[in-house]
């Protein structure tokens, strides 16, 4: 309702509803892309630590707080080898796609939010984390790290 006053308040009022539901209907869509792309992200990161009931913690900082426990040196050092290429192939993304990924994903920042801090269309955020997206998909698979 708020993106229909904001952007469509001139509009007559006959076309009001048909807008209402494009921008209901392109909201829900995005949400979903969101989550799709979040969901591959999150499980990712979830398998390399142990279940935490806390739904705002960070997988990466988890994995770095928990050296101090019990584990199996094998899995302790597998889990410090993903995360250093995990990291890496971030770093190696070109520094816009890198940029709308961690605002995107990390931040969790909305594609207008995104835009905003990085002074482009939406357009481009969108391209901009699908090129990431791809890249790090296929840097991680190149590296035998696999969904469980």
């Amino acid at each position: 309702m708020l993106k229909l006053a904001e952007k469509y308040s001139d509009k007559p009022a006959a076309e009001l509803p048909m807008l209402f539901h494009r921008i209901l209907q392109n909201t829900i869509h995005d949400h979903f892309r969101r989550q799709k792309v979040r969901g591959l992200w999150t499980t990712l990161l979830s398998a390399l630590s142990p279940r935490h009931d806390d739904e705002e913690h960070d997988p990466l900082e988890t994995l770095l707080d928990e050296t101090h426990q019990h584990h199996a040196p094998e899995a302790t050092l597998e889990q410090t080898q993903t995360l250093a290429t995990i990291e890496t192939a971030i770093k190696n993304l070109p520094a816009r796609q890198r940029e709308a990924f961690l605002l995107r994903y990390w931040e969790d920042l909305d594609i207008a939010e995104t835009a905003a801090v990085m002074g482009c269309s939406e357009g481009s955020v969108k391209t901009h984390c699908s090129r990431a997206t791809h890249a790090l998909a296929e840097s991680l698979h190149a590296q035998g790290i696999t969904l469980p």
